[in-house]
C-alpha cells in the first residue's frame, strides 16, 4: 500500500542525484513497512550505465535480507524505470513500484508495461504512476537546464 512518506525520501535521495550532477532518481525499497534500502543514480561518479539509483536499491536491499528475491517488497521511485530496472525489479520479484513521474516516452513506457507483466516465470509487478508529479518533474527540468547551461 502506497505511502507517501517514503515517496518523499526517494524525492530526497534524487536530490543527492542532483547535487552530485546526477539525473536526479531516488529510490526507496519497503518490506513490511520498514525500509530495506535508499539509493539514488551514481553512474556518472562511477562512470557505469548499471550504476541505476533502482539497481543499486536492488543489491543493497537483496544483501541486508540476504536473499535476491525480495518478495513483498514495494519500491519508490521518483521517475518511472528504464527497460534495464524494469526487468531486474520484475526478476527480483519485487510486489509493486510506485512512481512519482511516468516517463513521457510512450514507446519505452509501453516497454516497461510489457517487461513488468506475467510471464512463465515471474509474477506480474503492479505499476502505480503519477504520485509525486511537480515535485519530481520540477527537479528533473532544473537539472536539465542547469546542464544544458554548462
Amino acid at each position: 500500500m502506497y505511502n507517501e512518506k517514503y515517496m518523499l525520501l526517494a524525492l530526497k535521495e534524487a536530490q543527492k542525484s542532483f547535487h552530485n550532477n546526477e539525473i536526479p532518481v531516488g529510490v526507496v525499497i519497503v518490506k513490511d513497512n520498514k525500509i530495506i534500502s535508499t539509493a539514488h543514480n551514481l553512474k556518472e561518479k562511477n562512470q557505469c550505465i548499471l550504476e541505476h539509483a533502482e539497481l543499486i536499491a536492488i543489491r543493497e536491499a537483496s544483501k541486508k535480507l540476504k536473499n535476491w528475491r525480495l518478495i513483498d517488497c514495494d519500491i519508490y521511485v521518483t521517475l518511472e524505470p528504464c527497460e534495464m530496472c524494469a526487468a531486474a525489479i520484475k526478476q527480483s520479484r519485487i510486489k509493486n513500484i510506485y512512481s512519482a513521474l511516468e516517463n513521457d516516452d510512450k514507446s519505452t513506457h509501453e516497454r516497461v508495461l510489457s517487461i513488468l507483466n506475467t510471464d512463465k516465470s515471474n509474477p506480474k509487478v503492479n505499476l502505480i504512476n503519477n504520485l509525486k508529479v511537480s515535485e519530481s518533474l520540477s527537479l528533473l527540468k532544473e537539472f536539465f537546464i542547469s546542464t544544458r547551461n554548462k
